[in-house]
């Protein structure tokens, strides 16, 4: 038998605790987000569908996105035991400077449509945790913008070469006086992608008030405010861009791009110049070779060519083939910064994030992005403990298992 008392109300007082109340309803929002996926269901709700699924959404049946995300959950970590790691340290040297995590945001367009903090959040927010910000060529702020509000932050700017390359240079050119040190140039946009969520709402930039939108932007007003109460929504780089954004893109990208333009921009830019979008072994060469200082696996997040390389499963034939001359990054499903460690693990020096930024500044401007970057930062440093490594540089394939093998398709 179970020996019985009367309560002690005293005692009871002890279990009996109450969590102060957050009026702020950003802010109470915002900490109940634990994953990046819990950024994007608050996105969800307080953005507009045109502007939601074009963030969210990819090319033609978006398999790419899918496979790309599957990559990294398929992922198995090989921890050691008994290793003592009293403490974990995150940063890295990226292209000449320290990176305070292992990645930075990447480029993204109209990205004010998401939110109206839009390039200058992301900027703020970068400068604060002390990683890199990349500025898009279709960004809705200014190169200038981004230096005004993070003049302190290090900041990239990722070009399209335009049909007329005097645009583009003029763009290089005010990147380089800004204090921009890394170019970016994107090989895998000769056109856009087929990208059927926006086909199918009507989407277009700037977004026109129709029956459809009226209807999907009534629930959430603040959107309609911000955007009629603050500066008006433009590219910043190509004047008067006007409808669809896979118009938007075709009308102003050269598909004749070629290497030769890679050797130009190598002559013109005393940064550090990058390519993203690169997708085979053989390309990876070629641009190297170009002299290029790094490169990005990217399928433009499934954005472009659907039933694309993933990115992930192309890491380690790229490593094994240009790892050591030059600095090899990888964005497209990353949505964990546990994938980030896997990536390093296989030989990546550094990620790039973009669907998981625009979600955190869709769930709450500037804040939304810094509860991102917290979140990655949490869980990376969480992985490297349970791994029992006590920084990136002590990563190893040993400590990661793909479990799908890499495909038969990486070309060589």
């Amino acid at each position: 038998m179970v020996a019985r008392q009367i309560p002690d109300l005293r005692a009871l007082a002890r279990f009996v605790t109450f969590k102060p109340i957050e009026l702020n309803g950003k802010r109470r929002r915002l900490a109940s987000a634990l994953t990046i996926d819990d950024l994007r269901t608050i996105a969800r709700k307080r953005t507009p569908r045109g502007a939601f699924d074009y963030t969210d959404g990819a090319a033609e049946g978006e398999i790419s996105l899918e496979r790309a995300r599957r990559s990294y959950r398929e992922v198995e970590f090989n921890p050691e035991a008994l290793r003592p790691v009293a403490e974990v340290d995150p940063s890295t040297n990226i292209l000449g400077a320290r990176s305070a995590l292992p990645f930075a945001i990447a480029p993204t367009g109209f990205t004010r449509l998401m939110h109206s903090a839009g390039e200058e959040a992301g900027a703020a927010a970068a400068a604060h945790a002390g990683i890199p910000f990349t500025l898009s060529t279709l960004g809705t702020t200014s190169i200038e913008g981004v230096h005004a509000v993070a003049p302190e932050g290090r900041n990239w700017f990722q070009l399209y070469m335009f049909r007329d390359r005097e645009i583009s240079y003029e763009l290089v050119q005010r990147a380089q006086e800004t204090g921009f040190d890394t170019l970016f140039l994107t090989i895998d946009c000769p056109v856009a992608g087929a990208r059927m969520r926006d086909v199918r709402n009507g989407f277009t930039f700037p977004p026109r008030l129709g029956v459809r939108t009226f209807v999907d932007a009534a629930p959430r007003p603040w959107w309609w405010f911000d955007l009629l109460t603050t500066r008006p929504l433009e590219l910043a780089s190509i004047a008067g861009a006007n409808g669809s954004p896979g118009e938007v893109v075709s009308g102003a990208m050269d598909p004749t791009l070629s290497i030769a333009d890679l050797r130009v921009l190598r002559e013109m830019w005393p940064g550090n110049l990058v390519v993203k979008g690169v997708q085979t072994v053989h390309d990876a060469r070629r641009v190297v070779d170009a002299g290029a200082d790094g490169i990005v696996l990217s399928n433009h997040g499934g954005r472009q060519l659907d039933r694309s390389p993933i990115p992930f499963h192309l890491l380690p034939a790229v490593v094994r083939e240009v790892g050591d001359e030059t600095t090899i990054m990888i964005d497209s499903g990353i949505m964990n910064g546990a994938d980030i460690v896997a990536a390093v693990a296989l030989g990546a020096d550094f990620a790039l994030i973009g669907r998981a930024y625009l979600y955190g500044l869709m769930a709450g401007g500037r804040e939304g992005v810094d509860r991102t970057i917290d979140i990655l930062h949490a869980e990376i440093r969480r992985t490297l403990f349970l791994l029992g490594v006590a920084s990136l540089a002590e990563l190893e394939p040993r400590h990661v298992t793909q479990l799908v093998p890499e495909r038969a398709g990486v070309r060589i």
